[in-house]
């Protein structure tokens, strides 16, 4: 899929597993994935070639400061890094995949708050952090006029 419209890297780093997203200005999603922490740079510079990536949004948390840096040695052509505030974003990527992925079966008799994911959800994250982002530069535009 080739698209002409810049596209933002949604990544949530973590030790052992990275959460990756690819969205366009548009809100459109084209990509998430959950990947090992090991591949997470590779991985970048694989949607690099599949995807037209003006730049990356990343938690500022935890491993932020450490992977900002190796993002920036490791990646063969540099991309702007912006942190964005990632508190809560995991309550919130809960519910966002029962959003995206209603569920079925007995899951759907549990309390919402009780019912867990069955897989990891970092990818989730990438993409709040993504919208995140996007609703911070939104609002910033609006309160200029």
């Amino acid at each position: 899929m080739t698209n002409t419209q810049p596209a933002i890297l949604g990544f949530d780093p973590g030790r052992d597993k990275c959460g990756v997203a690819v969205m366009g200005l548009d809100r459109q999603l084209y990509y998430h994935q959950v990947v090992p922490a090991a591949d997470a740079i590779a991985h970048i510079e694989s949607l690099r070639q599949k995807f037209p990536i003006s730049l990356v949004v990343m938690g500022d948390q935890t491993t932020a400061k450490k992977w900002k840096q190796q993002l920036n040695q490791e990646l063969t052509d540099k991309l702007n890094i912006i942190l964005v505030d990632e508190r809560y974003s995991t309550l919130e990527a809960r519910d966002r995949y029962w959003q995206m992925f209603p569920p079925t079966g007995l899951t759907k008799l549990l309390p919402k708050g009780m019912r867990q994911p069955p897989r990891p959800i970092d990818d989730i994250v990438a993409i709040l952090l993504i919208e995140r982002y996007l609703n911070r530069l939104t609002s910033s535009s609006l309160s200029d006029n």
